[in-house]
């Protein structure tokens, strides 16, 4: 990836949800994916225009906060511009104390890149700063109802008004202003050590990343992939599915197509009840097995909806159109890991 897009300010759910959206995603400039987590924002096809919340509810009080988590790699904390604005990043947010406007921002930017490279999840619990490091670690409070939640910055913004923090979705309506579209919040800065010492529990190792299995070259003459992205989701540009077409995989070709492990994933979520919810729509509209796959990405657990085994390139084309015209994503072939 050598360039990420700018998230500007444009909503279009309801007039009262225009305070919501943010305003630039983050400056341009290359910003590599981890190691074994490769990203890339889902193509346009499904993407909606405008951004806002997800016509899919879930219960976001079972949505655990962000835990903090000692970085010893290196952080983003290089100055940029945007807006012909330059911006200065602080190395340390460990003793971040800021009052002011926060805003969030949804459906527009799920599944696309952060500005350190991760897949934003408007179902996880991370918000975008114009200067704290990335990644680090904030509490932030609603001064109207007293309501706080833990979130992982791994995002630049809000590049708009005087906002001084754009929160995922799920995260603004923990915080209750989802509806209203911004509040009055602190932020501060959260050193993951002291926060451990404060649970009476030692900081635990860090969680290795698994790594994607690579597909096979014959696979890949075979299929015409690339070794897809994993925590990759283009969400449904309509608040209702149309009409669908279930598409019926031969059953007989699935022992040699397990062989293969590869398969179809519509989406990746932090959310167990958000895969759920996926599982559900995509086991009525499409004949092909559905299930979850969790793994853990960036000490967060993701839950990732798939379909197959898939055999051929043949079926996954049948499976995508059924997919799309059911209204429920984008899906992309993967192979098992």
């Amino acid at each position: 990836m050598t360039r990420l897009p700018f998230k500007l300010a444009a909503c279009g759910v309801a007039v009262v949800l225009l305070a919501s959206c943010s305003s630039g995603r983050a400056p341009t400039g290359s910003a590599p994916s981890q190691a074994g987590s490769p990203t890339s924002g889902p193509s346009d096809f499904n993407r909606p225009h405008k951004d806002g919340a997800p016509w899919w509810d879930v219960d976001v009080s079972k949505i655990q906060d962000a835990i903090p988590m000692p970085h010893y790699g290196p952080v983003k904390a290089s100055p940029y511009v945007v807006f012909g604005k330059q911006y200065y990043p602080i190395a340390d947010a460990r003793r971040y104390v800021a009052t002011g406007p926060a805003s969030w921002y949804g459906t527009k930017f799920h599944g696309q890149a952060t500005a350190n490279g991760e897949a934003y999840d408007l179902y996880g619990m991370t918000a975008a700063h114009k200067t704290l490091p990335l990644p680090s670690y904030v509490r932030v409070t609603n001064l109207e109802n007293g309501k706080s939640a833990i979130l992982r910055v791994n995002d630049r913004g809000p590049f708009y008004s005087d906002r001084i923090i754009d929160l995922s979705f799920a995260a603004a309506k923990k915080l209750g202003y989802a509806e209203k579209g911004t509040a009055q919040v602190r932020v501060e800065g959260i050193d993951p050590t002291e926060w451990w010492a404060q649970q009476g529990r030692p900081v635990p190792m860090m969680i290795k990343q698994p790594q994607m299995a690579k597909v096979q070259s014959a696979q890949l003459e075979q299929l015409k992939l690339a070794n897809a992205p994993v925590e990759q989701y283009s969400p449904p540009a309509q608040q209702h599915a149309a009409a669908t077409v279930p598409v019926q995989i031969d059953s007989k070709k699935n022992a040699s197509a397990a062989a293969s492990g590869l398969y179809l994933q519509v989406g990746a979520f932090a959310n167990p009840d958000a895969a759920e919810l996926l599982k559900s729509k995509l086991s009525e509209s499409v004949s092909a097995p559905v299930f979850i796959n969790s793994v853990v990405r960036n000490q967060q657990i993701l839950h990732r909806v798939r379909l197959g085994p898939i055999n051929s390139q043949g079926e996954a084309d049948r499976v995508r159109d059924s997919i799309r015209v059911a209204n429920l994503g984008q899906a992309t072939l993967v192979k098992a890991d």
